[in-house]
């Protein structure tokens, strides 16, 4: 027994419990994020300094998604690790919260990346109560969920730096985050056999180009979305006045968008193949960056927004398809962890990079070169996928022969 305080039993009951915990954990990591690029060049100096905040959020992601996946599997138990990821979400949205200046800020976000690195095991331990004829339901089920959560999170924020002024929508998370944790105790989780990782076997894993390859494309694509969607263009629709509730729902667009590309993705995937898929992501990618490069007014600001929701979501969906796609079911977790810490790699050199770029030669010719070097780089790299790479079904587990 692993407490004593009342447990979830039934199968059901669990599934609910992890979609509630999952909507949660979601809202709490994007309930301040439509303004949080805004409110950091509030209290730093430049937008250089704007991009190593934010980079910190993909940074440690980065860095801890891969050893952690590996970690839970060692111990032969995640629960632990899912609900130290909640208590950091919370902890470092009241750091940022609070903060006065950069360090705070640099320390907050950091903690926060820590929390996202949880979505790995979330994924994997939500997957587990499905059977594996089962899924494309679990994985969609988890999607939608998480789609849900980042719109209606991004869709209040507007509303509560309204109600509360900036600070609040931080202190928002904190108390979510909270409430993830009382939800998430009572589960009982059954212990795995504790696997000792092999090293011979993480390096095999990891050089495997059918995992590596699509892992690569999707940090170049991530690295795009990043400059764009969730760092600059936010503060580029500042510059041309947008409000608030502007900002809040500039970034709901941008995610229901996403949902709606997973959902097509999912139905036009076979039909039209992964490689064509891929080139339509980049080039509504790079259609989105030459906008946010000539715009003046903020109706195209939203439609630059609305085309990088749909480049991230046929994107992301087919290349985390392909790079678990041979991938044998005793290591899928594990490469799973490494796709998503190697795309993550994107989500922080993008804020990076395209700031210290940006304070160089101005915030909107840097979305053009940004947007033609991912453009350009990612049709090469979806050219470079073999035949074999590119019949792909996604999340199937039957294997091609």
């Amino acid at each position: 027994m692993e407490q004593t305080i009342p447990t979830y039993t039934s199968r059901k009951g669990i599934i609910y419990i992890y979609v509630t915990v999952v909507f949660l954990y979601w809202i709490s990591l994007y309930v301040y994020l439509p303004t949080l690029s805004v409110y950091t060049a509030s209290k730093v100096g430049n937008l250089t300094q704007v991009g190593t905040v934010l980079a910190m959020y993909g940074l440690w992601q980065a860095v801890a998604r891969f050893p952690l996946g590996i970690a839970a599997d060692w111990v032969g138990r995640r629960k632990p690790f899912i609900i130290a990821g909640f208590v950091l979400s919370g902890l470092g949205a009241v750091l940022m919260g609070l903060a006065g200046g950069m360090v705070g800020l640099t320390l907050g976000r950091a903690l926060t990346g820590f929390a996202a690195s949880a979505w790995v095991l979330l994924v994997v331990v939500f997957s587990s109560q499905f059977p594996p004829e089962e899924a494309v339901r679990a994985s969609a089920l988890l999607s939608g969920v998480n789609a849900v959560a980042r719109m209606l999170a991004t869709g209040i924020t507007g509303v509560l730096n309204t109600w509360g002024g900036e600070q609040l929508s931080f202190f928002v998370a904190t108390g979510i985050a909270g409430a993830a944790v009382l939800v998430m105790l009572p589960l009982r989780e059954r212990p795995y056999p504790p696997q000792k990782p092999s090293l011979r076997g993480l390096q095999q894993l990891s050089t495997r180009r059918d995992v590596l390859f699509p892992s690569l494309i999707c940090a170049v694509m991530q690295y795009a979305v990043w400059t764009a969607s969730f760092s600059y263009t936010p503060v580029l629709a500042k510059n041309m006045r947008a409000t608030n509730m502007d900002l809040s729902l500039l970034t709901s667009l941008n995610i229901a968008s996403v949902m709606l590309a997973n959902f097509a993705t999912s139905a036009l995937v076979k039909r039209v193949g992964a490689r064509a898929m891929i080139i339509f992501s980049f080039v509504a990618m790079g259609i989105s960056m030459g906008v946010l490069t000539f715009t003046q007014t903020l109706p195209w600001v939203f439609f630059a927004q609305a085309c990088s929701g749909l480049a991230s979501g046929v994107g992301y969906s087919v290349l985390m398809g392909l790079s678990i796609r041979y991938v044998d079911e005793s290591q899928r977790a594990t490469a799973m962890g490494l796709f998503q810490a190697i795309y993550a790699i994107g989500m922080f050199t993008g804020p990076w990079l395209s700031g210290i770029l940006a304070d160089s030669i101005g915030l909107q010719p840097m979305f053009g070169i940004v947007g033609i070097a991912c453009t350009v780089v990612g049709l090469w790299g979806a050219q470079q996928l073999t035949a074999r790479e590119t019949v792909c079904c996604l999340f199937d587990r039957e294997r091609v022969k």
